[in-house]
């Protein structure tokens, strides 16, 4: 019975005497207010509340079980017959076609399947054909390990048969399907479709798609783009091109969002590439508000080599109404270009620069002298970046997320500076130069309002610096904190942040060494402050290649302690087989153990700036595995 919650068993027989009084309506009713997570908590407490859940079940409106994977076998129970269903998302990743008929369903409006690699192109016509009053729509890979191709038909039946649509996420490559027939199934799409985001698409193919054409069985006619009413839109592509640029910002007369990415596998040719007439094309139509133009670093050490500050005055011009920039990978873009976002988009309140080779502290230096305030802050990659240009930048008070990630000539004297913003809530310093005494100085108005705090790389910070801010303080709403490859950090340093009650539900301490069995079992028996509950709130826990992890840790990883944990990094190489058992005695916990990161693409930078920090409690692993008649 014990699902982590305090009390004995005496008091749960007590409870469900009384449940058994109430009536089955009234309990329904309050149920129903629950999540899934939830539900399936109290159904696991006993034989009253576990008939009260499966009966909610069958009329819940929403369907949300993003945190584990379940197989189908353990979906079903969770899934019966409900016309009342609108919205279900689930993480596919044990999931194949023999579950397209549970998942399914002529009522949903909503659907969000992630990691559907195990699935045929058969889910998207099934789609087609069964949801047809779908609005929003996110399906995340498709077919990854089936060794074959998606069939342009399979798409073109998902587009007629959701005319409804308003969101589509498709994180597929579409690379494969044949050009033409790619172009021809998207006269298909709903015209209600004001939100699209593609996983990969051709610079060519998505040119070809939104390019004025003659209409086939018409000739004389122009056929216009399919999109008419999108406003969003966000692809990831091979090269970021002038003539993709301009296609889109003249085809999209209602976009308001716009969000390219791309990652060269060799030196784009001038063709290929983005320049500043590119630039100068961006926002024809006057409506975007926000602009994402990222050239990743992923495959090859490339920029956008041919933009400079005269392209970014030409967008500028036309930029004035935008409310948050995203420029990554403009390496010949000096401070006057960065300084003249700031000075011409007044109501600029997001800002993300990373690789900004050539920015220095004068793009901040007069930021006084504007009307911005700004409360999103990236600045990545940034190494002419000093603790002077961090002290102009805080005078924007109502910073919420500042992220400096790898900008190494901050020091101390830059947390002395950030100290001050009390409204701060996500804080990444990952890779800079601080000190225990600068970490000193976020300990009376920041660290209280942190939920979120990297410090991954900062060499130079030991047990003393953990203590330092951590010691002494109550109420924090910290609930993400990354300690990673910092070599001064030992157990101790992990005692402290038990002893202060810290609510974290993701700890990151990889490449660790002096990290070891005395943190994993202090961790197993940390007591947060949060009413009703006993055990640790973990959800993540990453200890790839800490130096001190032994057998011993495995007997903590194991049932019943760390209850909620959904995500573990270890070293694989080391104690192999228990890797292997760990990972088969807890098959909702994603082991891994080569080297991978854990949860979020830390390289996304709506990490950042777009996570989510609400909790859910998780533990229903008990409603899925135990007999009936075991849960009185």
């Amino acid at each position: 019975m014990g699902s982590g919650r305090g009390g004995g068993s005496g008091g749960n027989v007590e409870v469900a005497g009384g449940l058994d009084q109430l009536p089955a309506a009234l309990i329904a009713s309050i149920m129903i207010k629950l999540d899934v997570s939830s539900i399936c908590s109290a159904g696991s407490t006993c034989r009253s509340l576990r008939s009260c859940a499966s009966h909610v079940l069958s009329f819940l409106p929403d369907f949300h079980l993003l945190d584990i994977a379940p197989s189908t076998e353990q979906l079903r129970p969770l899934l019966p017959c409900n016309p009342m269903m609108m919205r279900l998302k689930v993480d596919c990743d044990r999931l194949n076609d023999n579950a397209i008929d549970l998942l399914l369903r002529p009522s949903l409006q909503e659907l969000h399947l992630r990691n559907c690699s195990d699935f045929s192109g058969r889910l998207l016509s099934e789609i087609g054909s069964r949801c047809k009053d779908l609005k929003s729509l996110y399906l995340g890979p498709i077919a990854e390990n089936r060794g074959r191709a998606l069939h342009v038909s399979e798409l073109e039946e998902l587009l007629s048969g959701c005319s409804q649509l308003e969101d589509l996420f498709l994180m597929i490559d579409m690379s494969g399907f044949v050009r033409q027939s790619f172009a021809r199934v998207w006269d298909f799409v709903s015209e209600k479709l004001t939100c699209l985001e593609i996983g990969y698409i051709s610079s060519v193919m998505i040119t070809e798609l939104l390019s004025p054409h003659a209409d086939p069985h018409h000739l004389q006619h122009i056929k216009s783009s399919p999109f008419p009413s999108v406003q969003k839109l966000s692809l990831s592509v091979d090269y970021i091109t002038d003539v993709m640029v301009e296609t889109l910002s003249k085809g999209l007369i209602s976009l308001t969002d716009l969000d390219l990415r791309d990652a060269p596998l060799i030196e784009p040719r001038l063709t290929f590439d983005l320049t500043n007439y590119g630039l100068q094309q961006i926002n024809h139509h006057g409506k975007l508000k926000h602009l994402c133009l990222i050239r990743s670093q992923d495959y090859l050490v490339t920029y956008f080599n041919r933009v400079n500050d005269l392209g970014i005055l030409f967008m500028a011009d036309r930029c004035a109404s935008m409310e948050s920039i995203y420029l990554g990978g403009f390496c010949r873009v000096s401070d006057a270009g960065f300084k003249t976002l700031l000075h011409s988009c007044s109501c600029l309140c997001r800002l993300w620069i990373a690789h900004g080779t050539l920015l220095t502290n004068l793009v901040f230096h007069d930021i006084r002298a504007t009307s911005l305030s700004l409360t999103h802050v990236s600045l990545r990659w940034c190494h002419l970046l000093t603790n002077l240009g961090v002290k102009n930048l805080v005078s924007n008070a109502d910073l919420q997320v500042l992220d400096l990630k790898d900008c190494k000539n901050l020091g101390d004297e830059a947390l002395r500076s950030i100290g001050t913003l009390s409204k701060l809530k996500i804080l990444q310093l990952e890779g800079s130069s601080v000190t225990d005494i600068g970490l000193s100085h976020l300990k009376w108005r920041v660290i209280g309002s942190l939920v979120s705090l990297s410090l991954r790389g900062c060499k130079r910070l030991t047990d003393k610096g953990i203590s330092t801010l951590f010691g002494g303080a109550s109420k924090l709403e910290l609930h993400e904190l990354d300690l990673s490859n910092i070599p001064g950090i030992s157990d101790d340093g992990i005692l402290s942040l038990v002893r202060a009650h810290i609510p974290i539900l993701e700890l990151r301490l990889r490449q660790c060494p002096l990290i070891g069995d005395t943190s994993v079992m202090a961790l197993a028996s940390m007591q947060s402050i949060e009413e009703g509950w006993s055990g640790s709130r973990l959800k993540m826990l990453d200890l790839y290649n800490c130096g001190g992890i032994t057998a011993l840790s495995f007997r903590w990883l194991k049932r019943p302690y760390f209850p909620r944990l959904r995500w573990l990094g270890l070293t694989g190489s080391v104690n192999r087989d228990m890797v292997d058992a760990l990972a088969r005695s807890r098959p909702f916990l994603r082991v891994a153990c080569r080297g991978e990161e854990l949860g979020m693409d830390r390289s996304d930078m709506d990490g950042v700036f777009m996570r989510d920090y609400d909790d859910e409690v998780d533990e229903f692993e008990q409603w899925l595995f135990a007999e009936g008649d075991e849960m009185d």
